[in-house]
């Protein structure tokens, strides 16, 4: 959904007020892992890596940080936050409020590696995009890991929060999205079944004691209301099989939107699409890589 503001200066480059290393810390804190390359392509895409690596082996050396090396990866290190480092960024203002999920050893990042990697490269593609386009989308503009409430006491939780503005030439639209990364790893049932989860959240209002219910439509008092002025926009983004699977993925939660009453409702109400991961890297999300789970012909995940 879109939130019209008028336009102000454009700042889509990290704020060289805050050095390096705590620039560093904070994405660490933010996404919990990424590799070498992927701290260079959020921080400083136009410099040398030699300008990332030496703050990143000072921090390591400080306890700060640490890194386990992915396998068959020519050597490529995947950096995370120590216990004394996610104590730290605890306090940045901008990861206040924040789980802080430290990792403890190697073998714990390992475990979390292949999930987490793959979300840190979604946001990547939309951040060289908004680059190019002369958008605001920056490395803290992204929050993996958000937890909401459902009724009887479950949660939904959301593989990554975004908020993107785009810039016009006299007025800004600020967008948020829900973002679920599919590496094929789980049944295409229970992937669509989490559109399921989002219409619940969405038509999810909080009743007194002992009436507590779900409704069938968005009313004010809705639950999400709590964080956010309209309803994000639910953005699947899949990767991890041929296109012949993943375009029956795709299928699969057009389906739902289809057969399922209250995903029908979200769907008239809430922009929903689906794209592959490898076609948002080489084409850019402002492309028409994007299927309308509502149907329709593909368009730019900014015209769902």
């Amino acid at each position: 959904m879109t939130t019209v503001f008028e336009t102000g200066p454009s700042g889509h480059t990290p704020s060289p007020v805050d050095p390096l290393p705590h620039q560093l810390l904070a994405v660490l804190g933010q996404h919990r892992m990424a590799t070498t390359g992927q701290l260079h392509g959020l921080l400083r895409p136009d410099a040398a890596r030699q300008t990332l690596s030496t703050p990143l082996n000072k921090l390591r050396r400080e306890g700060l940080v640490d890194y386990t090396v992915l396998p068959q990866s020519n050597r490529t290190r995947a950096w995370y936050l120590t216990g004394e480092g996610a104590r730290l960024v605890r306090d940045f203002p901008a990861l206040r409020g924040r789980p802080p999920y430290p990792i403890t050893s190697a073998t714990a990042a390992s475990l979390k590696t292949a999930h987490t990697l793959t979300v840190v490269r979604t946001h990547m593609a939309f951040v060289a995009d908004a680059r190019n386009r002369g958008d605001e989308h920056g490395h803290l503009d992204w929050t993996p890991e958000v937890s909401h409430p459902l009724s009887d006491g479950e949660k939904i939780i959301t593989d990554a929060v975004m908020h993107y503005t785009l810039m016009g030439e006299e007025q800004r639209a600020k967008l948020r999205a829900f973002v679920e990364v599919d590496r094929t790893t789980m049944s295409s049932e229970r992937l669509a079944s989490k559109l399921i989860e989002y219409a619940r959240f969405w038509s999810y209002e909080p009743q007194p004691v002992g009436r507590q219910r779900s409704r069938p439509s968005a009313v004010p008092g809705a639950i999400w209301l709590r964080w956010y002025p309209l309803f994000p926009r639910v953005l699947f983004v899949l990767t991890g099989a041929s296109t012949f699977v993943l375009n029956n993925r795709i299928a699969d939660l057009q389906a739902m939107v289809a057969q399922h009453p209250l995903v029908a409702a979200l769907a008239r109400a809430v922009p929903l699409g689906a794209a592959v991961l490898d076609d948002l890297e080489l084409r850019g999300p402002a492309s028409d890589a994007w299927v309308p789970l509502a149907g329709g012909e593909p368009r730019s995940w900014t015209e769902l």
